[in-house]
């Protein structure tokens, strides 16, 4: 898939968020869903989200709170603390952006898969507790869990998939507490880890292109 293939269809914030969609010339219906780390923006995923599915509409949006010269999704107390508030607010705000950018697209979210980075995973997994029903596949890169207090979700028709980084001191030693959540709540959990710090790279879209093509493990 050359870069030609792909054509930016739309660059705007009129659903709530500033986002954009890229459609390939020869797309297959599925989508992506594309959420950043903190302090950048949201072309950072398209490579990465562009190398997983060449031939899925990528929806990359951009998070709200200003953080340095980029954006994160809620505010941080300290690297490892978050308020609560933000995190609720913005979490039903990307829940109302999402049902409408499928709507205002024509986007099937049956066949949508959620792609995360790091904070961007972290919203992700409290859209998945708040809203449950929405988020039915995701792919959380370096994610913690964030929210203090989590409702009785039912996440029983949920997919996700965790990757942790072998070398990610601040992060990693989180990540098994938000595979023990999600599995409590039902989400069939695929959890790795890669020889890798807090950054993403190749290793990641092959672990997440594999996943997203094996067939969903027996209940």
């Amino acid at each position: 898939m050359t870069e030609q293939a792909f054509e930016d269809v739309v660059s705007r914030r009129d659903l709530g968020f500033f986002y954009r969609l890229y459609r390939p010339a020869n797309a297959t219906g599925e989508v992506l869903f594309l959420l950043h780390g903190s302090g950048v923006d949201e072309t950072t995923l398209v490579p990465l989200g562009k190398q997983i599915a060449p031939r899925a509409v990528l929806v990359a949006v951009r998070g709200r709170i200003a953080q340095e010269d980029g954006f994160r999704w809620f505010t941080r107390i300290t690297p490892t603390r978050f308020e609560q508030h933000s995190i609720r607010e913005e979490a039903d705000a990307l829940a109302g952006f999402i049902g409408e950018a499928a709507r205002h697209h024509n986007l099937d979210l049956s066949r949508t898969t959620f792609l995360g980075y790091s904070n961007g995973a972290n919203l992700l997994s409290s859209v998945m507790l708040l809203h449950p029903g929405l988020v039915e596949r995701a792919a959380l890169l370096r994610p913690m869990p964030v929210l203090d207090d989590v409702p009785p979700t039912d996440l029983s028709t949920v997919r996700v998939l965790i990757i942790a980084g072998a070398a990610d001191l601040t992060y990693a030693p989180f990540a098994p507490a938000l595979v023990t959540l999600l599995s409590q709540h039902g989400a069939d959990l695929d959890a790795r880890i890669v020889p890798s710090g807090h950054e993403f790279g190749g290793a990641d879209a092959a672990i997440v292109r594999q996943w997203l093509t094996a067939p969903p493990e027996a209940g």
